[in-house]
C-alpha cells in the first residue's frame, strides 16, 4: 500500500521491494494462497483491487501478490513470542517464509500453541496459517545463526473499509430502503 517513512527507511524500503528474490517470494506466497484457498484468494485479490481502484494514492507492494501488507523480520536472530494476529482478517490466512543460515533440526521451529503442533521449519519453507485465529510463535535458533523472515498478511479492517464503501462501521449508513408503492401505484 502506501508508506510513510524518514528518507532512510524509505530508501531500505526500495531496494527490497525492488529485489528480485523478494518478488519471487511474495508471488510465490500469493501463488500458495490461490491454489489451497482459491476463494479466499480471490477475496482478497478482489478487495484490494478494488481499494487500490478508489484512491489514487495508494498502490499494492508488489503487482504479483493480493495480500495488501508485508513484514520483513531482518534479523539477525528473529523470532517470535507466542501471540496471534488479532488484526489481520479473522478467516484469513498469513504467509510466513523462513530464511536464514539455521540448524532447524534444532531451532527455528514453528509451534501452533492451539493445535498442539511443533513444525520444523527450514530456511526457504513457506507455510500459510490463520493467523489472526492460532497461537504461534517460533523457537530460538544457535548462537551464531541468523534467522529472517518475509510475511504477507491483510488487515481485517481493509476489508470492512471496503465492504462498508469506503468508511467505518461506525459511519456506515444502513441500506437505502425504496418507498413501497400502493395497489394505486
Amino acid at each position: 500500500m502506501t508508506l510513510r517513512s524518514s528518507p532512510e527507511n524509505a530508501a531500505a524500503m526500495g531496494l527490497l521491494m525492488g529485489s528480485p528474490s523478494i518478488r519471487r517470494i511474495t508471488g510465490l506466497q500469493s501463488k500458495l494462497l490461490h491454489t489451497i484457498a482459491p476463494r479466499l484468494g480471490a477475496y482478497y485479490r478482489d478487495t484490494l483491487d478494488t481499494l487500490v481502484a478508489s484512491n489514487s494514492g495508494l498502490a499494492r507492494n508488489f503487482r504479483n501478490t493480493d495480500f495488501a501488507c508485508m513484514t520483513a523480520n531482518f534479523g539477525p536472530n528473529t523470532i517470535t513470542i507466542d501471540h496471534t494476529d488479532f488484526a489481520n482478517l479473522a478467516t484469513g490466512l498469513c504467509a510466513i517464509t523462513s530464511l536464514g543460515s539455521f540448524d532447524s533440526n534444532i531451532g527455528s521451529h514453528l509451534i501452533l500453541w492451539d493445535l498442539k503442533l511443533i513444525i520444523e521449519f527450514p530456511p526457504g519453507a513457506t507455510i500459510l496459517i490463520p493467523s489472526a485465529l492460532l497461537r504461534h510463535s517460533n523457537a530460538p535458533i544457535q548462537s551464531g545463526e541468523q534467522r529472517f523472515s518475509l510475511t504477507q498478511y491483510s488487515a481485517g479492517g481493509l476489508f470492512r473499509w471496503v465492504e462498508n464503501g469506503f468508511c467505518k462501521n461506525r459511519d456506515r449508513r444502513p441500506p437505502r430502503k425504496e418507498p413501497e408503492q400502493d395497489d394505486n401505484g
